[in-house]
């Protein structure tokens, strides 16, 4: 199964979207779009692309929880702010899944769902990654 991947994001849990904002837009980074409430997840999202390559532009996602009993809200309590996931842009999800099950990967979703900006996202768990939480998502 050949696909071409990408990176499309680096995931990083805040304490407030603001606060995560900071180091990067001192850098010189600007959010594209306006912050976005992803109910499903229980999060805010706001990205800040990178230079493009190729035509796929990497981003940064600052995430801040909307409540404590959320994934980005249990993530802050146990580790704070930092890196909380990498995102990897896929050329088919759904065929990428079942490769992944079929070679006993642990999925935390088997089917595609909702995510950020209406894309199909996929979480791979952990377990399965050397301890990396890594999104997949539908380019």
């Amino acid at each position: 199964m050949k696909q071409r991947i990408t990176i499309d994001h680096v995931g990083i849990a805040a304490l407030t979207l603001d606060q995560g904002s900071r180091f990067w837009e001192l850098l010189g980074l600007v959010s594209s779009g306006d912050d976005e409430v992803v109910e499903d997840q229980g999060v805010i999202t706001r990205f800040y692309p990178l230079a493009s390559i190729n035509d796929d532009t990497t981003k940064i996602e600052i995430l801040e929880a909307t409540e404590e009993d959320t994934p980005i809200g249990r993530f802050l309590a146990k580790r704070g702010p930092g890196i909380q996931q990498l995102c990897l842009a896929v050329d088919d999800l759904e065929s990428m899944i079942e490769h992944l099950l079929e070679n006993q990967i642990m999925m935390i979703d088997s089917t595609p769902r909702k995510g950020a900006h209406d894309s199909l996202i996929a979480f791979v768990h952990p377990k399965s990654t050397g301890g990396i939480l890594v999104e997949l998502k539908q380019r």
